[in-house]
């Protein structure tokens, strides 16, 4: 609304002509939707291992190992599809707290074998039945007749983003 002192020295704006729809709405793009879910679910499942003192990275090798047993930094990496400097650096650090070994391979000097000490093992053994908690409570949204299809979408839409990787990385060789 104008008021008559800017209409008089000419001041007063036209009204703007009306935006042209937008291209993309971040709220339904797929790639910001499952990046917002991400970090919530991170972010949310943090409150059952913080109070340990460990953060994601650590969290990741952690469970990973609890799962295999022994694997090499390499491996825990392309399971987890985390960068190496940050396994080196969660290896570095569950290794300090004494939750971690290494064992040199032999084969290959560069790389070590890497395990579980028995304090680690405990800590998986008590927060592990805290974060399959976690997970029942958070997918109790879904419901149980839509699970399998869910897991399969999930399943899918992982593989697919492996292969765009792929593809992108191919192209930049």
């Amino acid at each position: 609304m104008t008021n008559s002192s800017q209409v008089r020295e000419g001041t007063a704006q036209a009204p703007s002509p009306p935006s042209p729809p937008p291209l993309l709405k971040l709220e339904e793009f797929l790639p910001h939707r499952l990046n917002v879910l991400s970090s919530l679910v991170s972010q949310a499942l943090t409150y059952v291992y913080a109070r340990r003192g460990i953060g994601i990275p650590e969290w990741r090798v952690l469970v990973t190992l609890g799962e295999y047993g022994v694997m090499t930094g390499k491996a825990v990496g392309a399971h987890t599809h985390m960068h190496k400097t940050k396994v080196s650096r969660a290896v570095a650090q569950l290794e300090q707290r004494k939750l971690l070994t290494r064992r040199a391979n032999r084969a290959d000097l560069r790389e070590s074998f890497l395990s579980l000490t028995p304090a680690g093992r405990a800590v998986y053994e008590e927060l592990a039945p805290r974060a399959l908690e976690f997970m029942d409570r958070l997918a109790e949204v879904v419901p149980q007749g839509d699970r399998a299809a869910f897991d399969r979408a999930m399943k899918q839409l992982t593989k697919r983003s492996a292969e765009l990787v792929a593809e992108i990385e191919r192209g930049r060789t």
